[in-house]
């Protein structure tokens, strides 16, 4: 009984075992940013995640999205101050080569224009698949308040059109480009 389901389910493994791709997640030709780099952006987020938590635990709402070793900070903070400490956390963090803190002083965003922006952040990447100009998996895209963030080590005409497919986006206020430019 059991040989007789089990020989077409080898059958089917062996068969989608062709269907794997032979590049890994870190292959040069998708991933431009070296293994250690990918670690250390992973690294640097959490770090910076659960510092900010331990040094202020209530009335912010701070993300650090980070990307060959260069961090965005973005959210709402009560006050300068805390935009500074933040900054400051975010900075100290070994191996960070470089900031843009696009925190914003004022009240904290509701769920609902969370929920908004992730879904700006989706329309943006699928568009990004229409598009053959560039590789879609060599841009992080993040949204805060309608504003994408565009993140990556692209040529300038691949940023310039990311760029352009991210203004021309349904939903987005503005397009704020974080890039690192090949030469």
């Amino acid at each position: 009984m059991r040989s007789r389901w089990l020989t077409p389910l080898l059958f089917v493994l062996a068969l989608l075992q062709g269907c794997a791709q032979p590049h890994g997640i870190n292959d040069p030709q998708i991933e431009r940013r070296s293994e250690a780099a990918v670690q250390d952006d992973r690294n640097i987020e959490y770090n910076a995640r659960q510092q900010i938590a331990a040094r202020y635990r209530s009335n912010i709402q701070v993300n650090v999205t980070c990307f060959n070793r260069f961090a965005l900070i973005t959210g709402q903070v009560p006050d300068d101050a805390t935009k500074q400490g933040v900054e400051r956390i975010v900075g100290g963090i070994s191996p960070i080569k470089g900031i843009a803190n696009e925190l914003h002083v004022g009240g904290l965003n509701d769920t609902g224009l969370r929920r908004s922006d992730s879904g700006i952040s989706g329309d943006v990447r699928t568009r990004f698949l229409e598009d053959q100009s560039f590789n879609r998996d060599n841009i992080k895209v993040y949204t805060e308040e309608g504003v994408v963030y565009l993140m990556g080590i692209v040529t300038r005409a691949e940023a310039d059109a990311a760029s352009e497919i991210a203004a021309t986006t349904r939903g987005v206020k503005k397009v704020v480009r974080v890039f690192e430019y090949m030469k």
